[in-house]
């Protein structure tokens, strides 16, 4: 019988193994990369372009480029393709980031032969009408002018203004005039320049074989495609210098606390050590800034810190809201928590306790094909080696208590960072 007082044993994951992606070249040059994982007849295929922030003329036009594109083509309005794709139980996401924009389709496999006439049509022939692109400037600007009153949105903002400075193409932030001067034209024009007809990688995964790949060949493989656009080119002469802003806000109840600076990519040798670094600071609901600005001082729900990665830079960020009369103390403490891991070595037992949360939540994330796509889309998009993910393990294994004492001296210091705090003190 099951003895339910002793604890089921265990042991720590040495290894994952990855199922590989196939790349394939189609016809016309566009790489086509499957992850053929799964059982369900169910897939995803994700077409990205190199069309976000980083490329947009002005502000905002990346964004709404990228949301719009399924509002309408000459030959179908946004609620025939809305219908058309929910016909098929299907349903499709566009977006974009600071390096990349993308268009996502999720669908059953017997149904793509019928689904990417659409997609293609879509990529191909968007004509963002003035109507639903006035519908949706009134949308941004009135969600604009609700967050603008959040603490939270404000510190966000301002942090990445200062962090990366405000020429950067990642410190930019939409605002109520850049939303005004948009309009059709340079929607169109955005398009032509980036996405119509213009490289892209393609992603097709879940349970998928030939005939898909097939498919996506007839469709995707014979058209002519162009150079896109001259990237914007951005050379920063030295790293921004940490600064302390305060912006008082009348009547809010809180303060929002962010601190950090811009950091390395994932290129970086030392990357690694940073991410582990982290984690035991503030990446998990175990670290050091919960247990003694949360659980011990109980002076916030939550706090974390956070490495946020992109194609040229990178920031480190901790975060937290506070009632007003707790800000002062919660940096405090932050600053405390920073000095201990730059003069103390951390316990083998809090390391691998850490550790072993880094393994088991990086073998978690991998459970679904669109999963396991979502990590080879990284190293593609960042011109990592294949194996990255492969040797993410045996990386985190390797680094000590000394190189983590390194790293908090080296990427921790004190007057490095931005301190920024929107509400009062």
């Amino acid at each position: 019988m099951l003895d339910r007082t002793i604890s089921p044993a265990f042991q720590t994951i040495a290894a994952i193994n990855i199922p590989p992606v196939q790349i394939i070249t189609l016809a016309n040059g566009i790489p086509l990369y499957v992850v053929n994982v799964g059982e369900q007849p169910v897939i995803k295929i994700e077409f990205s372009f190199e069309a976000g922030s980083w490329q947009e003329p002005q502000n905002g036009v990346s964004s709404f480029t990228s949301k719009m594109i399924s509002e309408g083509t000459r030959k179908y309005s946004s609620s025939e393709i809305s219908e058309y794709f929910d016909k098929f139980g299907s349903f499709i996401e566009s977006g974009q980031g600071l390096d990349r924009a993308n268009f996502v389709v999720y669908g059953l496999k017997k149904h793509l032969p019928f689904l990417l006439p659409m997609v293609q049509e879509l990529l191909n022939d968007a004509i963002f009408p003035e109507k639903e692109l006035d519908t949706f400037k009134n949308i941004q600007i009135q969600t604009l002018q609700v967050n603008s009153e959040k603490t939270a949105f404000i510190a966000n903002k301002t942090f990445r203004k200062k962090v990366f400075g405000d020429i950067h193409p990642y410190g930019n932030s939409m605002t109520e005039e850049a939303i005004e001067n948009i309009n059709q034209e340079v929607l169109i024009d955005f398009y032509r320049n980036y996405w119509q007809g213009k490289p892209c990688r393609i992603y097709l995964s879940g349970n998928v074989g030939e005939a898909e790949i097939k498919q996506i060949e007839q469709y995707f493989g014979c058209n002519t495609i162009s150079p896109s656009a001259s990237n914007k080119i951005f050379t920063a002469t030295e790293l921004p210098k940490g600064e302390n802003i305060l912006i008082e806000k009348q009547g809010a109840m809180q303060s929002s606390i962010r601190m950090g600076k811009q950091l390395m990519t994932r290129k970086h040798p030392d990357f690694f050590t940073m991410l582990l670094l982290n984690e035991v600071l503030g990446g998990y609901f175990g670290s050091r800034l919960m247990k003694n600005i949360r659980e011990e001082k109980g002076l916030t729900y939550g706090i974390s810190s956070n490495l946020a990665l992109f194609g040229q830079a990178g920031y480190f960020v901790i975060g937290t809201d506070v009632k007003r009369e707790f800000t002062q103390q919660t940096i405090d403490e932050i600053y405390k928590e920073i000095k201990i891991l730059q003069t103390e070595l951390i316990t083998g037992e809090e390391l691998e306790v850490v550790k072993n949360y880094m393994v088991g939540s990086f073998a978690g994330s991998l459970n679904t094909p669109f999963d396991i796509t979502d990590r080879y889309k990284v190293i593609f998009s960042e011109n990592l080696p294949l194996d990255f993910y492969k040797n993410y393990i045996p990386k985190i294994q390797r680094i000590s208590d000394v190189m983590l004492l390194e790293a908090a001296n080296e990427y921790l210091e004190v007057n490095s960072l931005f301190e920024i705090v929107v509400g009062g003190k």
